[in-house]
């Protein structure tokens, strides 16, 4: 009898020591999670500092598209004013053509003028012209038939000499006037061709700058854009950094509290021990007092009531009796919906794949991966309906992401168990067909996603 008793209080002690020991492994859990809450304020700090490096560079982009900009309204108002001169060369050009048909006609008109004189002189004035008139006038005067004819004769001679001389004259003047004339205008319009064709090259000039200044334009717009989406990738980076932070508070005030409640049980276990084992001594002291007196009741054994206080605990974490949900496996990470691995992690597309493709048909459930703190759950323009889920195992943060969801089942800050149902298989997001998009991180989820690997490595097929 004392043997049994001091065996029974030898299994009380073993259990109450390692009810002792826990708040050691628990303790450790907790250092682990605060080192990694201090590991994610140190990764916000930098997506912070590289979310103000991002903003100078689009303000620094800003002011460049800005000079730009109004560069190109200079060179549109150069343009317009080249434009505007060309169109008055253009204007001078067509009015000194038509001066030039205008000549044109005046000297056809003078040709024919010239013509008539010709006509008049040529008898006379052509050969005045070639021989100077002497022998035609002469013969004129010697036909004279008498002294009075002669003075006659000589007076019509000097008479008919002068006119042809002035109409000679006059001949080679209004000549001589049109073709300076014609040759001013042609030299005018000559002199507005080579302007005109100064000003278009000077045109031409303006909108290759324009067209310069509008393809930097373009590449200012371009690398702006560009860093605008990575500014908002950082932003989402920094809110779920900051949703992993609160997460992890959350998980080490939940190992507060289950130490506390640790405390509390080795405490009433170890009342509980040192009743039992008071209990036990009496009642054994009372069996050898009854065996002593009566040799006859030897045989039979004096009952005692002996307290056996067992506890089980057994907890059910599927929320949801859908057909389609996955059975919970034994591993770390169970498989988060059913259906067939529709792509795979790697390249698609020429961009990174971060993670797998499950895809099925009909009402799908999707169930968390492992015990954690939900960190996000929102509605993204890439991911759709997305949960994120914060998990610390054996000391190793990991992050899991549940994308294009039809819906949500819970909410940030909820604490949630391996295989109990999140969210329904969807297309929403930058989707095509419905299928679930689960990315698993060691470590925090980034804008960069290098902390990502392969869930096939992890989850049963």
């Amino acid at each position: 009898m004392k043997k049994n008793i001091i065996a029974m209080n030898a299994s009380i002690m073993i259990g109450l020591g390692s009810i002792l020991a826990a708040p050691s492994v628990y303790a450790e859990s907790i250092s682990d999670l605060e080192k990694q809450k201090d590991s994610i304020q140190e990764q916000r700090s930098g997506v912070e500092s590289n979310i103000s490096d991002t903003e100078k560079k689009i303000d620094n982009l800003h002011d460049k598209q800005m000079t730009a900009e109004e560069q190109i309204e200079a060179i549109e108002a150069k343009i317009a004013e080249s434009a505007k001169k060309i169109d008055a060369k253009n204007a001078e050009i067509t009015q000194t053509k038509k001066e030039i048909e205008a000549l044109k006609e005046e000297i056809k008109v003078l040709k024919d003028r010239i013509a008539k004189r010709n006509e008049v002189l040529k008898e006379r004035a052509l050969s005045f012209q070639e021989t100077g008139g002497d022998v035609n006038y002469l013969e004129v005067l010697f036909g004279s038939s008498s002294f009075g004819d002669l003075v006659d004769r000589v007076g019509a001679v000097a008479t008919i000499a002068e006119a042809d001389r002035d109409i000679l004259k006059q001949h080679e003047l209004d000549k001589k006037d049109l073709e300076e004339k014609q040759n001013e205008v042609e030299a005018k319009l000559a002199s507005l061709e080579v302007a005109k064709a100064e000003l278009l090259q000077i045109q031409e000039q303006q909108k290759k700058q324009k067209q310069e200044k509008d393809a930097l334009v373009e590449k200012l717009k371009h690398q702006t854009k560009k860093h605008e989406d990575e500014k908002m990738g950082l932003e989402e980076e920094k809110a779920n950094l900051a949703a992993q932070e609160k997460a992890i508070k959350s998980a080490i005030d939940l190992e507060h509290q289950r130490l506390a409640e640790l405390e509390a049980a080795r405490k009433k276990a170890a009342a509980e021990a040192k009743e039992r084992a008071a209990q036990q001594a009496a009642q054994a002291a009372q069996a050898a007092a009854k065996a002593s007196e009566s040799k006859q009741q030897s045989s039979s054994s004096g009952s005692s009531a002996k307290s056996n206080s067992s506890s089980s605990s057994s907890s059910s974490h599927s929320s949801s009796n859908v057909s389609q949900a996955p059975a919970v496996s034994s591993g770390t990470f169970t498989r988060p919906s059913a259906g067939y691995v529709s792509s795979t992690m790697g390249e698609r597309w020429n961009k990174k794949h971060a993670g797998i493709d499950i895809a099925a048909s009909g009402t799908v459930p999707v169930v968390a991966a492992a015990d954690g703190v939900v960190s996000r759950s929102y509605l993204s323009s890439t991911y759709g309906n997305v949960v994120f889920v914060t998990h610390s195992i054996s000391g190793q943060q990991w992050t899991t992401v549940y994308a294009h969801l039809n819906s949500r089942k819970v909410g940030e800050g909820a604490v949630v168990a391996k295989g109990q149902q999140i969210g329904i298989m969807g297309n929403t997001g930058h989707s095509f067909g419905q299928h679930l998009h689960f990315e698993l991180h060691k470590g925090a989820w980034n804008y960069s996603k290098s902390n990502a690997v392969n869930p096939l490595n992890y989850i049963p097929n």
